[in-house]
């Protein structure tokens, strides 16, 4: 339960709990501004650094690997063989990398001078998931760290030691890196740009892998407080080891650079201590249930949210615009208006779940 309200937790930012929760700042702080220290970490960094947004995509990614240790371990005990295995892999990999260029890519505009081929985090999601599946299907445990650990190192020293044409080796400014070149030569035209896509898999696989071994954790038989304990250790260290590569390898969102990795697995484990530690732990769940709702159905709750958000929006403006109005006076129009959208949002998620309907792929 813990993993189904962490990965609700992640997707209500994306589906406006970021915009509502600065909108309760600002009410709350009238008529003082929002300040500006909230409003940054609120933003992805343009560059170097590390904000709280910067941590809803890692966290995304964190979470599906998290989760893979259960299902894949349930589809082995009940003898599936693994080719069936490996089509629904196939399969969820077409789906999410469509998915993606839909909400990203400008897949749906049908024009391919806008077309993107690689720009999303479900794509992230899609490579990270084959990586870390074969790795679950195919090698035994005692070398998954090692896989991982590689994974990371291999990024850091392709980055800083494969040279550039016209560049040279080592540069990792905006667009003028190697994973930017690979990109650009691969992708062409499609090329989303300002992020790196292709070789940063290796790092996307890293993340999942990541919550992979979380996810074994929570699976093995070690008491509960034991494991409340190890996650707890696993953030701490990925905090320090991510802050000093850090010194060598910056910690940068847009290349996810290693130490990014380590940096943002850290929080990972921390709040999936914390959602552990309380939910399963101490069995205090009741207020956990908004959460669950949204991570039962986080797929669908992605895509409504990015596709249709203008448009609940405007229902959101129709059925609250005359409470709002009401509250304008006391400056929480704002809060009522984004109050409501995310509600309708929230109520769809629970008439699915109400009528067990879970949208994945």
């Amino acid at each position: 339960m813990s993993i189904d309200a962490l990965r609700g937790f992640d997707m209500f930012w994306i589906i406006g709990g970021k915009y509502l929760f600065l909108c309760l700042v600002a009410a709350l702080n009238a008529p003082q501004p929002v300040p500006a220290w909230l409003k940054t970490t609120m933003e992805h960094s343009r560059w170097n650094g590390f904000t709280f947004w910067d941590l809803i995509m890692p966290l995304f990614l964190f979470i599906v690997g998290a989760a893979m240790p259960f299902s894949f371990s349930k589809h082995l005990a009940l003898g599936e063989p693994k080719r069936a295995i490996y089509r629904r892999m196939a399969w969820r990999v077409v789906v999410l990398w469509v998915l993606g260029m839909m909400v990203q890519g400008n897949l749906l505009a049908l024009d391919l001078s806008k077309l993107k081929v690689f720009s999303n985090v479900l794509q992230c999601i899609a490579c990270g998931y084959v990586v870390a599946g074969v790795v679950l299907l195919h090698v035994p445990r005692r070398f998954h760290p090692w896989i991982t650990a590689a994974l990371l190192l291999g990024y850091w020293l392709a980055m800083v030691f494969i040279p550039v044409p016209g560049l040279g080796a080592g540069v990792l400014e905006d667009d003028r890196n190697l994973a930017a070149h690979i990109d650009r030569l691969v992708l062409g035209r499609f090329n989303a740009g300002h992020h790196t896509w292709i070789l940063s898999t290796m790092s996307f696989s890293a993340m999942v892998m990541l919550g992979m071994h979380a996810g074994q954790l929570l699976q093995s038989r070690q008491p509960e407080r034991r494991k409340l304990l190890w996650l707890l250790a696993a953030g701490g260290a990925g905090l320090a080891l991510g802050w000093i590569w850090s010194f060598w390898f910056p910690i940068n969102k847009p290349m996810s650079t290693s130490s990014m990795v380590l940096w943002a697995s850290g929080w990972c484990f921390l709040l999936l201590a914390l959602f552990y530690g309380v939910i399963d732990v101490l069995r205090w769940r009741a207020w956990a249930f908004p959460l669950v709702v949204i991570g039962a159905n986080a797929l669908f709750a992605y895509m409504v949210s990015h596709l249709f958000m203008e448009q609940i929006t405007g229902m959101g403006r129709v059925l609250f615009g005359g409470m709002a109005r009401h509250m304008e006076p006391f400056g929480w129009k704002p809060f009522t208006i984004t109050g409501g959208s995310v509600l309708l949002i929230w109520l769809m998620l629970l008439f699915l779940y109400r009528r067990k309907i879970f949208w994945r792929v």
